[in-house]
């Protein structure tokens, strides 16, 4: 068998566009929300959204989806009006450039996340980030756990370097879960010396399936004091408030609901005691009744009205 390490053959030219007019980016931290391969309580999208509607914002760089997409896993939808192809939703790949709340540019790379050539597509954002030269690369993630929503949101925060990663709970130690783009870039990106940090937020997993806003708006935090970035979060503390009510309204309309949110925080309160269970949603047969009990929540809340919608 051959031995040694054989460089892997990359060839990002043709992959990505840089726009001619650049902006003055000022060394600017770029946040990846990559659509990807979980996006508990919908937070990712959440935040990608509030970013997008919080200023301006200028496509700096364009990547090429044809190359990178599979249309069949994904179809993009197309609008039939009476008897005519009307209009067609055509999915982008874009580095955007915004600015906080003091004015300052940073960086948005938000589109789906690439269905192959993940290791060229890697090397071609490493290329953006050198040539917009980015400080910083922040990831977004949102994963389902078996915490009750009555509980301080948590947060899981990894990086390219242990001086550069914020102060988080160790949920985990070591665990191999299936990859996405986004979690491969940083990676990528750390080996080729680039600082990059990553939040996975966590979602109590009955709530998985509806927008959580709470997690959302701890994710814009933990970014802003990372980074420095003065990112707005009011609409999002206003959605969050809202809908902790909204579950709250239903948990205490049924008393078996109610006793399950209560022995979920039992066994929250149990781990941060020193228990040292995972409280991971698809490891809970370490927590013996969380899966049960978030079933019966998740089944509960699902059959509930949403703001805006009447029941029957």
């Amino acid at each position: 068998m051959p031995t040694g390490k054989v460089a892997p053959l990359l060839d990002p030219a043709g992959l990505y566009q840089v726009a001619a007019d650049l902006p003055d980016l000022q060394a600017p931290v770029l946040i990846q929300a990559l659509d990807g391969f979980v996006d508990a309580g919908e937070v990712r999208e959440l935040v990608r959204q509030h970013l997008l509607q919080s200023s301006p914002a200028q496509v700096v760089a364009r990547f090429d989806v044809d190359q990178l997409l599979d249309y069949r896993a994904r179809r993009p939808l197309l609008t039939f009006v009476e008897d005519t192809w009307s209009a067609y939703d055509e999915p982008s790949l874009d580095v955007v450039a915004l600015t906080d709340g003091r004015g300052t540019p940073y960086l948005l790379l938000a589109g789906p996340e690439p269905d192959i050539q993940w290791d060229r597509f890697a090397d071609a954002v490493r290329q953006v980030i050198e040539r917009l030269g980015v400080r910083l690369t922040v990831g977004l993630n949102a994963i389902p756990m078996g915490v009750p929503h009555t509980r301080p949101i948590g947060m899981t925060a990894h990086g390219t370097r242990p001086e550069i990663v914020p102060p988080s709970e160790h949920w985990i130690s070591t665990v191999q879960v299936p990859a996405s783009a986004g979690n491969l870039l940083e990676y990528r990106l750390g080996k080729a010396g680039h600082d990059a940090i990553g939040f996975a937020v966590h979602v109590p997993h009955y709530v998985a399936q509806m927008p959580f806003a709470p997690a959302a708006e701890a994710l814009v935090s933990a970014v802003a004091k990372a980074t420095g970035l003065q990112l707005p979060t009011d609409e999002l503390s206003t959605a969050a408030t809202a809908t902790l009510q909204s579950i709250n309204e239903q948990v205490a309309g049924a008393d078996e609901v109610a006793a399950a949110v209560a022995a979920l925080e039992l066994q929250y309160d149990a781990m941060l005691r020193g228990q040292g269970r995972n409280l991971l949603a698809e490891g809970a047969t370490r927590l013996p009744t969380a899966d049960e009990l978030g079933a019966e929540l998740e089944r509960f809340l699902a059959a509930q009205p949403r703001p805006g919608e009447t029941s029957g």
